[in-house]
């Protein structure tokens, strides 16, 4: 089974329509913030072109979440992002009791600079217990370039990380709106990333507090596995300098995380396997997104990314199914009860 685990749905253009009828204006967020109604008939509309895109290169089955841009995590106002993420977590669910033979659901977290960490473990039971969902995507910069969170290694994010090993289930790190960055989404995404990704590399204390949790980090691991080698040179300066036992080779450290494939590019690709281990790599495409261009060389979408692991020819059998299933099926061990459906 081809399963990708780094997918969005978007929903109906009319549901952004409406959260913007309340973000673009000042006042109580709460007062007259009711829920949006979707019929299910208009939302298999609005996945109709997703689905095509999804079945023409192969992918049985999609890890889905919302888009990352779709809540406005800067907002000031908690109850509205609450509101927010709350009905985009139940178009999620929507879209998976539509299609449960191609979709799964993961969660979207309710994030922002006047939400604490803790304030989202209500909506993760939800999540969890109430809509099916098998995992999570957390944004490492809730305050969209405009407030520093701290590093995914801080204590801060604590909470959050004792509630994904007590449901025994992992998140994708995975950057949101970049209104106030002065990164444009290409690099934002990936900075983003790298930034929480390193944090947590650089805080040994994390992995020794939750030796079970699992994150993968998203868009083939930011820049992280493409600077190893600077990397392993900052750790064994640092295991001179300090006498902690805590502190671990760099290349231990990196098995520690998770990657997916959103590379787009065959020898990108390469490195990331042989830098962090096929058995830590996850398929994923991000499709239908940008990257559903189509490339003049091949003729093919970008995002098509089965062909080009394919196309790698010192992979094995069992490591293609490792990375196209088997490494899904581990790292979300809820995946193997809702597929079952």
């Amino acid at each position: 089974m081809i399963i990708d685990s780094h997918a969005h749905v978007t929903g109906p253009a009319e549901l952004y329509e409406y959260f913007r009828g309340f973000t673009n204006v000042s006042g109580p967020a709460a007062r007259g913030f009711g829920r949006f109604s979707i019929s299910d008939e208009r939302l298999e509309e609005s996945l109709a072109d997703h689905l095509t895109e999804v079945e023409g290169v192969g992918t049985e089955l999609q890890l889905i979440v919302a888009r990352p841009w779709a809540i406005p995590t800067a907002e000031r106002r908690s109850a509205l992002v609450m509101g927010i993420a709350q009905q985009l977590n139940d178009m999620i669910a929507q879209s998976v009791r539509l299609h449960s033979d191609r979709f799964v659901g993961l969660g979207a977290l309710p994030q922002c600079p006047s939400l604490k960490p803790s304030d989202a473990l209500e909506e993760m039971e939800r999540c969890v217990h109430e809509l099916g969902f098998i995992g999570f995507k957390i944004n490492p910069d809730p305050g969209e370039g405009g407030w520093e969170a701290p590093g995914m290694g801080d204590d801060y994010w604590y909470p959050i990380y004792h509630k994904l090993v007590e449901l025994d289930v992992p998140a994708l790190v995975h950057g949101g709106p970049f209104r106030f960055s002065r990164e444009p989404e290409l690099g934002y995404f990936c900075q983003e990333e790298s930034v929480a990704g390193w944090s947590l590399l650089r805080s040994p204390q994390v992995w020794r507090d939750f030796p079970n949790l699992k994150l993968i980090i998203g868009h083939g691991g930011g820049y992280i596995p493409y600077q190893y080698g600077r990397a392993r040179c900052f750790r064994l300066n640092e295991a001179g300098r300090a006498d902690n036992p805590l502190w671990e080779p760099f290349e231990e450290s990196l098995r520690r995380l998770y990657f997916d494939t959103v590379l787009f590019d065959q020898e990108a690709l390469e490195l990331m396997f042989k830098v962090c281990g096929v058995d830590r790599c996850l398929f994923g495409s991000d499709r239908p997104a940008n990257g559903s261009v189509i490339d003049p060389r091949t003729g093919r979408s970008l995002n098509d990314v089965r062909p080009l692991i394919d196309a790698i020819e010192w992979l094995s059998e069992s490591d293609r199914h490792a990375i196209y299933e088997g490494n899904a099926r581990r790292v979300y061990p809820r995946l193997n009860l809702a597929s079952d459906r």
